[in-house]
């Protein structure tokens, strides 16, 4: 099933997103699908903690980052979406490459909505 109520694009996320943390981090948008949208942010001095390993936070914002204009475009435009809460359980420590996030929808009501974000490495 469809979930875009509105044209999508990665140009459009990716000029949504110009100038933002997500800019800065490197997240870019690599594929969209019916009910789903994926992202990829590079592990890089700006992404990992003292010890060499991917920052906690760094995963969190791709994960809002990816969640966020995924459900700004299930609405219509006279509305915004932004984050409520999220939760993160981080499995594995990551040191080099690229993570990858997947977000689809749990939930598209009229008010609140609820995605789930996996994150992996290469």
């Amino acid at each position: 099933m469809r979930i875009w109520s509105q044209d999508v694009s990665i140009d459009i996320f990716q000029q949504r997103n110009a100038n933002t943390m997500a800019d800065f981090l490197e997240i870019k948008f690599t594929e969209i699908g019916d009910d789903y949208l994926k992202a990829t942010m590079p592990l890089s001095e700006r992404t990992v903690q003292p010890a060499g390993i991917i920052h906690g936070g760094a995963s969190v914002v791709l994960a809002e980052t990816v969640a966020s204009i995924a459900a700004n475009y299930t609405v219509d435009v006279e509305h915004a979406c932004v984050g409520m809460e999220i939760n993160a359980n981080h499995l594995r420590p990551v040191t080099k490459g690229l993570i990858t996030a997947i977000t689809k929808p749990v939930r598209l009501g009229r008010t609140t909505q609820v995605w789930t974000i996996d994150i992996f490495n290469e």
